[in-house]
């Protein structure tokens, strides 16, 4: 027997609906059932560190949202590397998470042997919370704001030197950032870790340092260090006295450093919206708000979609800065 091409057509439609409704009760079932067991928040750095705090109060309030607890999991080792490949190569189901920095936005332009491909082999959950770099300076140098030091540099080529946790970590590239848009020389000096090269500073081994507000805000308060200006759009409430970059002169300078979660590529939907949305409430507590405002941290809590556009143009940006820089890890 024939069938008419409308028939046919009306046929394939009405069998394509039925085989779709599975498929969506499927999802929706997924989502309902998730989770079922305790996930696991892969920190990839050593325990103690800057990460260490916000990941632990998120994880300590996941028990309420989603009714599993959250396990905070240090797998540190190749400057982060370690843990988010882990991570990137885990079973996609929302499960295993990672809570990673502005820095694995980074690394695509830094290093060209990475174990994964970030936009490949991730996908961004939510942008969790978001915080400004303090410019500091030793005292002993004659400048006190960000004029006089962009001045002294220009007067002194190549004797400006700063320092950093490392070659392509945040402070560098920052600092080369900050160098480039000043217009002056400025030598990066390379340290194993952020409180070496802090140190280097307080003994005026080096000239400058962009650390993070919470670090670096007691030795400003006594006297021991200078705080010329914050990188973000607005002053930070635990220094308000220092200006922002942009008050200081330089007015398309402004750098902000973010915490973000990540799953493995290919979670379904239904669970990424949901993971999501915890963490957002999570982040709407008072209590929890509370406490990142201690740590001189923004709550932010956006969308994956609104995340994964941040994380690519900071991807983009960084690029051409470590490009003009001509900074690399291979």
């Amino acid at each position: 027997m024939r069938m008419n091409r409308r028939a046919f057509s009306r046929a394939m439609m009405l069998g394509l609906g039925s085989a779709a409704l599975p498929l969506a009760a499927t999802r929706g079932a997924l989502a309902q059932g998730f989770p079922d067991r305790p996930l696991r928040l892969v920190v990839p750095y050593p325990p103690g560190g800057s990460t260490d705090p916000v990941a632990r109060l998120l994880a300590s309030e996941m028990q309420a949202l989603l009714g599993q607890a959250m396990i905070v999991e240090n797998r540190s080792g190749a400057a982060g590397a370690i843990g988010t490949e882990n991570v990137a190569r885990a079973a996609p189901d929302g499960y295993s998470l990672l809570l990673h920095t502005t820095a694995i936005a980074t690394e695509p332009s830094l290093k060209s042997n990475l174990p994964y491909k970030l936009m490949t082999d991730l996908q961004p959950l939510t942008e969790a919370v978001r915080g400004s770099y303090l410019l500091v300076t030793n005292p002993r140098l004659p400048a006190t704001d960000v004029a006089g030091l962009i001045a002294y540099g220009r007067a002194n080529p190549g004797k400006l030197l700063y320092g950093s946790a490392g070659t392509g970590s945040s402070g560098h590239l920052i600092g080369a950032m900050f160098a480039q848009q000043a217009g002056i020389e400025a030598t990066h000096v390379p340290y194993r870790g952020g409180g070496p090269a802090v140190t280097a500073l307080l003994a005026n081994e080096i000239q400058f340092v962009f650390d993070t507000v919470q670090t670096s805000r007691p030795l400003v308060l006594d006297g021991q260090l200078r705080g010329l200006a914050v990188t973000g759009d607005e002053r930070s409430p635990l220094l308000p006295q220092v200006p922002t970059a942009r008050e200081s002169g330089l007015p398309e300078f402004t750098v902000d450093y973010w915490l973000g979660i990540f799953a493995p590529a290919r979670t379904p939907d239904p669970v990424v919206q949901r993971i999501a949305a915890a963490f957002r409430d999570a982040l709407a507590l008072p209590n929890v708000r509370e406490r990142l405002a201690g740590l001189g941290l923004t709550p932010v809590g956006s969308t994956p979609e609104a995340f994964t556009k941040t994380v690519q143009e900071d991807m983009d940006s960084w690029r051409t800065v470590i490009q003009r820089a001509k900074i690399t890890l291979d």
